[in-house]
């Protein structure tokens, strides 16, 4: 990709947001390949290595179906990891914004519980409804309400349940005639949640400095959906969706995923790229939750991206899927905490965060500068 010239800096006026620290939090035990397959039998050697998923943390026992604790206070624990790494006391927090796609329930928003959790009597809550690529659009939701004076300190979140999805796959069931697609869809996905504490400094402070760059679109308008997830919705009355096999149900298109999938991670970065004025090269970390997983990386090349910017891309990526599985919404900012804390982002860096959803093939995409010092300085 060749070199553009540097955005150009923000409005005169404009506050410079900054990244004051990130937290995470994973429900439970590490649940690995072996004890996965033990509950819905194994998936062959060659499929583990694609999916590339090692180990992943439910809040849903595996064993009982029990569920022992909520996305709420998933992200509530996030939050108060990032609220301590901070420095910053609850009540400063003037901004709650959090993306999910499995919150507690319906209504109220689970951004209000999380409020409530976290004793703020008084709070401006924004809840986002989206799966990957919710935790990027909520990111730039508070940034530009920091950003003109809205606000002044923000928490965002990511945070995603998706275990109560799964668990019935094989619940009571002899895990030798759960359906190989299924293995696939269990062993795939993981629980968490991933906060960031955001802060506006005074009016002006952004003048002279590189402007934080936004996108998001949806490609998959006249495709099916790479991932449905049906029930409780509207789709179907209540009483037809309960003589369903599952009252809840995931659904994945594997093969469109996989095909269509990096096409989308393409199309994110060049968009991100170019707005933001920058190449590949000017990139010092690239969070892409599954940007080296193989049946990913491996259609790069048929997606656009030449060898030579494969080649770039590899050294900057950050991700943590071996570790936590795909966990929707929580995903980037569990890999940008992980990145923050091993050292791989640190203050004056250019880092793009980029999500990739399957659901109707979207991407979301933030370019900023790093701010927040290494943790425990």
């Amino acid at each position: 990709m060749p070199h553009t010239p540097a955005a150009p800096p923000a409005e005169p006026r404009a506050r410079h947001v900054s990244v004051l620290a990130t937290g995470a939090h994973l429900p439970g035990e590490a649940l690995d390949n072996d004890a996965l397959a033990r509950f819905c039998g194994p998936l062959p050697a060659d499929v583990l290595d694609g999916i590339q998923v090692k180990r992943r943390h439910w809040m849903v026992d595996p064993a009982t179906g029990a569920h022992t604790t909520s996305t709420s206070q998933m992200a509530t624990a996030a939050a108060r990891q990032a609220l301590e790494r901070a420095g910053v006391q609850a009540g400063e927090i003037d901004l709650i914004v959090l993306s999910t796609a499995s919150p507690d329930y319906l209504l109220p928003v689970a951004a209000t519980y999380v409020q409530q959790q976290l004793g703020l009597q008084d709070c401006a809550v924004i809840e986002v409804r989206a799966g990957c690529v919710g935790a990027v659009q909520a990111h730039d939701i508070a940034r530009r309400l920091l950003a003109d004076g809205t606000y002044t300190t923000a928490l965002v979140i990511g945070a995603e349940a998706v275990s109560p999805l799964l668990a019935p796959v094989f619940l009571g069931r002899d895990p030798e005639r759960v359906r190989m697609r299924d293995r696939l869809t269990v062993y795939t996905f993981g629980d968490g949640a991933g906060a960031l504490v955001l802060r506006a400094g005074e009016e002006g402070s952004a003048h002279g400095r590189p402007r934080p760059v936004f996108a998001t679109r949806s490609l998959g308008g006249a495709r099916k959906p790479g991932m449905l997830i049906v029930g409780g919705g509207t789709d179907a009355p209540l009483a037809e969706q309960q003589r369903r096999p599952r009252l809840m149900d995931i659904r994945l298109d594997i093969p469109g995923t996989a095909q269509f999938g990096p096409r989308v991670f393409v199309e994110g970065i060049h968009d991100l790229l170019t707005r933001s004025r920058l190449s590949l090269a000017d990139l010092d970390a690239c969070v892409l939750p599954e940007g080296n997983a193989e049946y990913f990386a491996s259609e790069y090349a048929a997606a656009g991206l030449s060898p030579a910017d494969q080649a770039t891309l590899s050294k900057t990526i950050v991700e943590n899927l071996t570790d936590v599985g795909a966990t929707g919404s929580a995903a980037v900012p569990l890999a940008l905490d992980a990145g923050w804390r091993e050292g791989r982002i640190r203050p004056g860096d250019t880092v793009l965060l980029l999500a990739i959803e399957a659901s109707r093939y979207l991407y979301a995409g933030l370019t900023l500068t790093w701010d927040a010092p290494f943790p425990g300085r």
